[in-house]
């Protein structure tokens, strides 16, 4: 007897050079009314230029499953591991500039 195939599955492939990562500290977001950019930033004490490593673009139907898939997984990862702590400043979340470093001096 033949077997089926899921026609539901997907192979997804993780090459080598994405899987080592990139870090970033910094997303900032913007959308139209067909998608929404997210441009992921390291950003470095004392340089006062900052880079996009990385940009993804998504559908808004995209973005919204983006934005539950995070929720759940904060969700767990604070359960596990308690509050992730929020630094706040006027007008919202607070970009740390000294990244919670002593600060330099000459």
């Amino acid at each position: 007897m033949e077997e089926k195939k899921n026609v539901n599955q997907i192979s997804i492939e993780l090459k080598e050079d994405v899987a080592q990562g990139i870090y970033s500290n910094l997303a900032i977001i913007t959308h139209s009314s067909s998608e929404f950019v997210i441009d992921f930033v390291r950003v470095m004490p004392g340089v006062p230029k900052a880079e996009v490593k990385s940009r993804i673009i998504l559908t808004p139907e995209h973005a919204k499953r983006f934005l539950m898939a995070l929720k759940d997984n904060v969700a767990k990862y604070e359960n596990t591991h308690g509050a992730i702590k929020q630094m706040e400043g006027a007008g919202g979340a607070m970009i740390p500039l000294n990244f919670g470093g002593p600060t330099a001096q000459a």
